[in-house]
Order: C-alpha cells, then sequence, then structure tokens
C-alpha cells in the first residue's frame, strides 16, 4: 500500500474544478479507478513524500505517544478505537501532522481496521505494532496501548545510550584524528628542517621520520573511514526505520559484540511482548506470531517463527520454544513448562535477563571503545616520542623549536 498525491479535474456547472487528493491504494492503476469511480479526470499521479521536518515529527516518541494516548482516550468514550483515531485525524488542524495523518485517514475511509491504519502511518516499529495488534485481536486495545508506550519509552532510552555512546566516541575520533591531521605537518616539517647533516645519520634519520609519516598517515585514514561508516550507519537506521533489514543492518549485525547486543534487544522485546500479549488472553499462536513480527533482527524472528511452526505441528509449547539461539539456562527455564499460565511469567523472566544481558554487553562496548581510542593515541603520540628518543632529541628542544616555528 502507498499513499498517492492525485491532481484531478472535476466536470462541474461552473466549468472545469482542479484540485489535489491523496489515496492510499497499492498501485497507480487504483487509483485511476477511484478517480474514474468520482467522475474525475487524473492530470498527474505521485507517491507521497514527507518533507524532513514531517519525517522527524513522525518519528519522534513524544508524537508516537501522544497519538496512542489520545485514541485510548477517546476510545473510553466512543464504540471503538478505530472511530477513536478519525476523530483524532478530524480535530487536526496542524497541515505537516494532517499530512502524516492522511495515509490513516485514508485507510479508516475504505473500511480498513485500526491496526491497518496505524501501519500505514509507518511511524511506529514493528514491537509497538505488534503489542498493539495482539492487543486488537483479543478486544483489549486500550488495555495494550499502555504496554505499547512503555515499549516505545523504553526503546528510547536504549536508542538515546547508544546515541550517547556513538557521539562521545564521534568527539574522540575527531578531536584526535584533528590533533594528527592538524599538526602532523607541522612536527614532520620540523623534523625535516631539523635533520642531520652527516650522511650515514642522515639516512637514520629519514629512515624514522618516513615510518613516523606512514603511521600517522594509516592512523588519519583508520579514523576517517571509522568516522564515515559510523556516519553513514546513523543516516541509514534512520531512514530506514521500521524496515525488517538492509545492507547496513546486516553488516553491522555481523560486528562481533554489536550483534549478540542487538540480539539480546530484539529477544528482551519480543519476549516482552509475547508475555503482554498472553497476559491479555490472545491466542498463543497469534501471540508467537505477533513476537516474531516484533522485532527487526532475521535470527530472532525465525525463532518465532520457527516456534510457532513447531506448535502447529502438535508440539508442546515447552519445547517449541526449548531451541537456539537461547542460552542454556533459559532453555531449562521453557523447557519446564507444566501448563500454560507460566508462559507469561517465564517469557517475562527471560527478557529481564535478556534486557540484563544487552545492559551488560552495552557497557562493555562503552569501555571497549574507550580503550580502543586510548590505544589509538598511545599509538599516535608514542610513536612520535619513540621517533624522538631514536634519533636522540629531547621534547624539550622539540617543542621549544615548535614554538618558536610558529
Amino acid at each position: 500500500m502507498q499513499q498517492w498525491v492525485v491532481e484531478i479535474v472535476y466536470d462541474t456547472l461552473s466549468g472545469n474544478k482542479k484540485t489535489e487528493e491523496s489515496f492510499y491504494l497499492p498501485t497507480e492503476e487504483d487509483v485511476r479507478a477511484a478517480v474514474a469511480k468520482k467522475n474525475g479526470y487524473v492530470l498527474s499521479i505521485r507517491p507521497h513524500v514527507r518533507s524532513p521536518i514531517e519525517r522527524l515529527l513522525a518519528r519522534s516518541t513524544w508524537w508516537q505517544v501522544q497519538l496512542l494516548r489520545g485514541i485510548q482516550f477517546r476510545a473510553t468514550s466512543v464504540s471503538s478505537p478505530g472511530v477513536a483515531l478519525w476523530r483524532i485525524i478530524e480535530a487536526e488542524t496542524n497541515p505537516k501532522r494532517q499530512n502524516i495523518l492522511a495515509p490513516a485517514r485514508e485507510a479508516l475511509s475504505r473500511g480498513l481496521g485500526i491496526i491497518d491504519a496505524l501501519k500505514a502511518l509507518n511511524i511506529f516499529d514493528h514491537g509497538t505494532l505488534a503489542i498493539l495488534a495482539g492487543s486488537e485481536k483479543a478486544n483489549k486495545l486500550a488495555e495494550g496501548i499502555p504496554h505499547a508506550i512503555h515499549s516505545i519509552t523504553q526503546k528510547k532510552k536504549n536508542s538515546r545510550a547508544i546515541m550517547g555512546t556513538m557521539g562521545w566516541l564521534g568527539f574522540d575520533v575527531i578531536t584526535i584524528v584533528q590533533s594528527l591531521f592538524w599538526g602532523k605537518d607541522l612536527v614532520l616539517g620540523w623534523f625535516r628542517g631539523n635533520a642531520p647533516t652527516n650522511p650515514a645519520e642522515l639516512e637514520r634519520y629519514n629512515y624514522v621520520v618516513n615510518n613516523l609519516e606512514l603511521t600517522w598517515d594509516i592512523l588519519i585514514y583508520f579514523a576517517f573511514f571509522i568516522g564515515a561508516f559510523m556516519i553513514w550507519a546513523v543516516i541509514s537506521f534512520f531512514l530506514n526505520k521500521g524496515k525488517k533489514d538492509w545492507p547496513t543492518a546486516r553488516v553491522v549485525r555481523k560486528i562481533p559484540l554489536i550483534g549478540s547486543y542487538l540480539r539480546d534487544l530484539g529477544f528482551s522485546d519480543s519476549m516482552m511482548a509475547a508475555s503482554r500479549m498472553i497476559k491479555g488472553l490472545v491466542p498463543i499462536n497469534e501471540s508467537l506470531y505477533q513476537a516474531g513480527q516484533s522485532t527487526t533482527s532475521p535470527e530472532v524472528a525465525k525463532y518465532w517463527h520457527t516456534a510457532n511452526e513447531d506448535l502447529e505441528r502438535g508440539i508442546s509449547l515447552g519445547n517449541a520454544l526449548d531451541k537456539e539461539p537461547l542460552t542454556h539456562s533459559e532453555r531449562m527455564e521453557l523447557a519446564s513448562l507444566s501448563d500454560l499460565d507460566q508462559v507469561a511469567t517465564i517469557l517475562e523472566s527471560v527478557a529481564e535477563m535478556r534486557a540484563s544481558s544487552a545492559k551488560t554487553k552495552h557497557s562493555l562496548i562503552v569501555w571497549l571503545a574507550f580503550a580502543l581510542t586510548g590505544v589509538f593515541l598511545v599509538i599516535a603520540f608514542g610513536s612520535a616520542i619513540y621517533a624522538l628518543t631514536v634519533m636522540n632529541i629531547s621534547m624539550d628542544s622539540m617543542m621549544g623549536g615548535l614554538i618558536e616555528g610558529i
């Protein structure tokens, strides 16, 4: 399904009337058919593209939470959550928000349900939509909205922690690279300007200076590569938010510690979503299916879909869930299931263990990154100090010469 912006001409008693309308349909042919039913003529059709401001507003946690709270509040006084969403859309007067809500308006006007309308907005992640879809199937969408809001805010905290770490590391890398980039010519220029006159010593001197230059060039290019990769990853994750898989995500998941960290987050979110759906009396097979839909990690999604397939083949729930990539302790807990009442509690326990593991890995990533930047700094300035000791030049004389040159 796609939102289309269409220029249409209608024949009226006062002449031709040109208008611009939006449609939420699969293809351009469907749009032309819909316009023909309204006795109009299509002038142009283009896919709707949100402006950067609209994209930022739509994907902000504040906007998502406010929309869900509005549905929950109005659903208590109207017949259904779908009607509540329709009234929110009708009451909106801000043009940017009207553009954001346009796909949901079109979906509701064509008789689709509230979950289809929320999916059409393309602002919620898979985990949030899975919780809402499971609650809606149990006819308890209003009760499921607080769980969805908690999921959104928790993921916001995780994202803030990741972005804070990447921002601090980026600052470290930029600072070090600037020091090397701007200081390289100054230091190497001083070295070459103070070369010995003895031919034997000059050959050794140039050998050390050339090795120092090569070392700094490698460090600078490596730092530029890491910085470019980090910027590319952040932009790619922002632009592809909501997608199941894309090239950048596959590359990031192959980084050993980061890959296991993202897998732990995926299991924590999906396990918690499954637990909440089961507590909301959603059928177990639907809960497993929606848990698989709630994550962007292919490995985690495959686990849930395989478990659901095993359950459909008649395998017991405990054995269906007892499989890799769960740890031995998690599998022991799931294998001990004796009745359905224990499922939600055990899944919630596993989710908490995975969240704790993800927190530990996050701390390890931070400290490891700091250690690597320290090693980078030691190599950068240690190589210069080593060159000074090899050439029997004191640090005081070098600094004095540099200050005089400046």
